[in-house]
């Protein structure tokens, strides 16, 4: 009898057991409970993504689970409350879909619909993948972005944004692949040179990167970048051991603008390494 007993409550705490191992990123159109507060109550939502806004949180109120495993909601006043959330390390459950009668939840919110109008659209695909590169979802980011290519590859951005979801999967030779095209349309764009000479140190290409910074110099007016494209051609001939080279290029990065302190510290760090 206490074997059947024990069985009995292993089952029930396998059913309703929620695991708080997904991040915000990882939730899009996900009904979602957080992290018990003091009297045991699970506040709860629905997270989805707002075109202007980002990851948003629509929150319904909270709930608590009994001794027999049911989930007891206490909807919000207001069930229309929406809260921004920043990605970060707020780890939250999935709530199992044999409890939504329970909470008086739907799969699909009705109001959903309002949020997904334009889902095929090349503007909507390329913002999604924006976003989710941005929160360091390359790989959704990807499936978005490849999606938008196929409707509209002359989209503004869309060949850079597609660029950096390969750069950051380590994909450097799609990335080159259209960068050196995309470089001969926008020879000028500041963000388009960034991200070729990124993806020209990571292919082990430093004769051409160094020759585009050297370009860019005199054909890109907004110079955001210039310290960080310089910092990349200095890190690869740290990589290589090239003393040379570094010290060289060691000086001419002192000369840019917008020097930040981070990159400051990590070249200097660098060269200290080097003079060992």
């Amino acid at each position: 009898m206490c074997i059947l007993a024990l069985l009995c409550i292993t089952e029930l705490k396998a059913q309703i057991n929620l695991t708080f191992n997904k991040r915000f990123v990882e939730s899009e159109d996900k009904w979602v409970a957080f992290k018990p507060d003091k009297d045991s109550s699970y506040p709860f939502g629905f997270i989805y993504i707002d075109a202007q806004a980002g990851l948003t949180l629509n929150f319904e109120g909270s709930f608590k689970i009994l001794s027999d495993g049911r989930f007891v909601a206490k909807k919000s006043d207001n069930t229309n409350t929406k809260i921004r959330l920043e990605p970060n390390n707020v780890l939250v459950a999935f709530i199992p879909e044999n409890k939504f009668q329970e909470l008086q939840i739907s799969l699909i919110p009705d109001w959903l619909t309002y949020y997904k109008t334009d889902t095929n659209s090349v503007e909507r695909l390329y913002r999604w993948g924006y976003m989710y590169n941005g929160w360091g979802e390359c790989a959704k980011a990807l499936s978005f972005l490849e999606k938008a290519k196929t409707i509209n590859s002359k989209h503004k951005g869309l060949m850079v944004e597609l660029s950096y979801s390969y750069n950051c999967l380590e994909q450097y030779d799609k990335a080159e692949m259209l960068l050196d095209e995309e470089i001969k349309i926008n020879p000028g764009d500041s963000y388009t040179n960034k991200e070729f000479i990124y993806t020209l140190t990571k292919n082990n290409k430093i004769a051409k990167a160094t020759i585009q910074f050297e370009a860019l110099l005199t054909t890109v007016k907004d110079k955001q970048y210039h310290a960080e494209n310089c910092y990349n051609i200095l890190q690869y001939y740290y990589k290589q051991k090239d003393k040379e080279n570094f010290a060289k290029w060691y000086k001419i990065l002192q000369l840019q603008p917008n020097l930040s302190k981070m990159i400051i510290q990590y070249s200097d760090n660098m060269k200290r390494e080097l003079e060992k």
